[in-house]
């Protein structure tokens, strides 16, 4: 019994389908554009819209690997049409739930009883569903508010034959071994993202860094979960799409900002540990002003080196010289040292581009809605498509995601940061580098 497609075969055709419909509403748009010499924008960007709305159709049914794919494609949308990026952030907020009695099946199994029996009240409708589980509200027989957050079914199981499709893509825009550097490093994560003992693991260690008055996160119930259950203490808040739809002060929405810039920052100093999933559906902005933190399955831990070369960059892009951006470029595996023409083409365009990323740091308080900054960024982004593979190490993926993702939010808040405490965190953990 289970909602979810399971055998590569089936997962593997749906995709297949889906891909060919797509490219082939494509194709018919444009031989019709050739013929009849149109140029219509509203046309095609409602086009966009529905080859989306079918994609995220399937990716919906598909759940998993899939689903996780249209998360990624909703943050970067720098390189998407934008009604592609606009339906596709439905991954991050609105997926449909899986049936009531496959829940109250999985949950009997897992906990050892019907859900009433465990809790002293299960909602049977999901609050929220997403792309690995879907989660309930409950209360314990105490009276405590819990969230259940309850696996798909065979989620586990697709990850193999969803990422060996995915590789057949990423073979042809990079070579064998950098795709097979790149496929393992998401195969890991989402490994772990299945396994919610791991989860529950990472939601108390960062509970124990960042619950108290600026940030918050649930408390973990290891007696209510498994494997594929977790169960964690509710926290009440608006998302930040409802936070923003309430129409908030200019003042309200830099307080929202700051608390995401500091809890970036405050991981520097957290064993190379990051928070790596910062898409807006794992946050709420809670009553009394907190930050709340929701899902824990994506954590990154990165080599020392990697982690610290990383930081590196900031030291050195803020330093501007020439000779140490390549050796920290060339230890992150960003240049192959070659010195070809492609080589300094693509050290030039990081320079550039870290330049602008970096730009926040250079002043004391940063508008992230200034005029141009986010056009600046997505042109950045969509030139560095025009380097024949993408290059650096596979630790980059999630490293990366959650400073990209970092900036989507701050940009699309409009807020307005204070950088002196950031700056300061960078150059104290520097000096320990020095140091060691």
């Amino acid at each position: 019994m289970s909602d979810v497609p399971s055998t590569p075969l089936e997962r593997g055709v749906r995709i297949a389908t889906t891909g060919m419909s797509i490219g082939a509403r494509y194709a018919a748009d444009h031989l019709s554009r050739v013929v009849t010499g149109r140029r219509d924008e509203q046309g095609r960007a409602d086009l966009h819209r529905r080859n989306a709305e079918r994609a995220f159709s399937e990716f919906a049914k598909l759940r998993g690997t899939a689903l996780k794919l249209a998360q990624t494609l909703s943050l970067d949308n720098a390189l998407l049409p934008e009604e592609v990026a606009e339906v596709m952030s439905r991954a991050q907020y609105k997926v449909p739930p899986i049936s009531r009695a496959l829940v109250r099946a999985i949950l009997k199994r897992e906990l050892g009883a019907d859900p009433e029996t465990v809790f002293a009240r299960f909602e049977p409708d999901a609050v929220a569903a997403a792309s690995i589980g879907q989660v309930h509200r409950a209360w314990l027989h105490d009276g405590t508010a819990v969230a259940v957050k309850v696996q798909y079914p065979n989620v586990r199981k697709t990850i193999e034959s969803d990422m060996a499709i995915a590789k057949v893509f990423m073979n042809r825009l990079m070579d064998r071994k950098k795709a097979d550097d790149y496929a393992s490093e998401v195969t890991d994560r989402l490994l772990e993202e299945t396994d919610y003992h791991s989860e529950g693991r990472n939601l108390r260690m960062f509970r124990a860094r960042f619950h108290g008055d600026r940030f918050t996160t649930p408390d973990y119930l290891p007696d209510y979960s498994t494997g594929t259950v977790l169960t964690m203490t509710w926290l009440d808040g608006l998302h930040l799409d409802s936070f923003l739809a309430a129409n908030p002060s200019q003042a309200e929405k830099d307080h929202v900002g700051q608390l995401f810039w500091d809890f970036f920052h405050q991981q520097i100093d957290f064993g190379f540990t990051v928070y790596a999933d910062a898409h807006p559906g794992n946050f709420l902005i809670t009553p009394d002003g907190r930050l709340g933190i929701l899902d824990f399955g994506c954590i990154k831990t990165s080599p020392p080196d990697f982690f610290n070369a990383y930081i590196r960059l900031f030291d050195v892009h803020m330093a501007g010289e020439p000779s140490g951006l390549k050796q920290v470029y060339l230890a992150l595996g960003m240049m192959d040292g070659s010195e070809s023409p492609e080589d300094q083409a693509f050290f030039e365009f990081c320079q550039a581009f870290g330049n602008l990323f970096l730009s926040p740091y250079r002043e004391d308080v940063f508008d992230f809605g200034r005029p141009g900054f986010s056009e600046d960024v997505a042109r950045y982004a969509r030139e560095a498509t025009r380097f024949t593979e993408p290059r650096g190490s596979r630790h980059f993926i999630y490293v990366t995601r959650l400073h990209v993702g970092l900036y989507r939010i701050l940009m699309q808040l409009g807020a307005r940061v204070r950088t002196p405490g950031s700056r300061e965190i960078l150059a104290a953990y520097l000096k320990t580098i020095d140091a060691a």
